[in-house]
């Protein structure tokens, strides 16, 4: 059910993820004139303002991950007085993968409305800028911290044929892009997309492989990543082929773990696929 419209608007302001000349003539109007401004950061904000030469008239309220939930009740206070909360963040859209969406969640449930100042977005200028397919994409936000969880998450993606987007710190880069090379293989086409906007903007296109050995370096800045979806243009191998194979490697002399991540990338498959068929072979009387 649409909103009434009745009380404050939340709006949710795209902000500069580099250049703040990028700033829109609406974001520069809202910044100077809403009631309620809800920030990320809030020296971040006053860095922005600086810049853009606006001076804000609204109440700023900090507006981070840690209290965001709690945040909430008090905005919506907000909004029921008929003011309007602008949700800005340090760069980019609010609530893609930044705080924003439990307070829109909250107020499309409360019957408010919420708007949108569009604007920059790492997302879209990553692909923009990779020379990867991007009629159709998906968008994983930060990949998880730890190792195992993380390696999880890729083994999934593995078949996955939509161009792929990803967030990643720059202390975890290397070890990132060596799990992507475990799970897709070291021949998928990727670009590691370095300061966009900024001034030491670096896009390095490639395989996985070679992006996975530039980034032994020091890597610093805010990095997006973006990787080629799988190809099926192959007819990809049952169970059985996957398990067969394994066991021809087996029978070589190679270690069954190394012969299923082999066997994996062989055939653009997770991991653990080919582990599972490994284990049902085990059970198949057939066999």
């Amino acid at each position: 059910m649409d909103d009434d419209g009745a009380g404050g608007r939340v709006i949710l302001a795209a902000t500069p993820i580099g250049q703040p000349g990028d700033a829109s003539v609406r974001l520069r109007e809202a910044l100077a004139t809403a009631p309620v401004l809800a920030a990320e950061d809030t020296r971040r904000l006053a860095r922005l303002c600086r810049d853009l030469g606006v001076e804000p008239q609204g109440r700023v309220v900090s507006f981070f991950d840690a209290n965001e939930t709690g945040r909430v009740p008090q905005l919506l206070d907000a909004l029921r007085a008929g003011q309007d909360v602008l949700v800005v963040t340090d760069a980019g859209m609010p609530s893609v993968s930044d705080p924003g969406y439990r307070l829109v969640a909250a107020a499309v449930e409360a019957g408010f409305a919420v708007t949108c100042l569009p604007g920059p977005s790492a997302v879209t200028t990553a692909l923009a800028v990779s020379g990867l397919p991007v009629d159709r994409f998906c968008f994983e936000g930060f990949l998880p911290r730890k190792a195992g969880e993380r390696r999880r998450t890729l083994e999934s993606l593995a078949t996955e044929p939509r161009t792929l987007v990803v967030f990643e710190a720059p202390h975890r880069l290397a070890d990132a892009l060596a799990d992507l090379v475990a799970a897709f293989g070291p021949e998928r086409p990727a670009a590691v997309c370095r300061e966009l906007t900024k001034t030491h903007e670096q896009v390095l296109r490639g395989t996985l492989a070679e992006l996975a050995d530039w980034a032994r370096g020091d890597v610093r800045g805010e990095i997006c990543v973006v990787v080629g979806g799988a190809s099926h243009d192959k007819q990809a191998p049952g169970p059985r082929d996957l398990a067969d194979e394994v066991a021809r490697r087996e029978q070589a002399g190679q270690p069954r773990k190394e012969a299923i991540a082999e066997v994996a990338r062989a055939h653009d498959v997770p991991k653990r696929a080919v582990f599972d068929a490994v284990v049902a072979t085990k059970h198949d009387p057939l066999r």
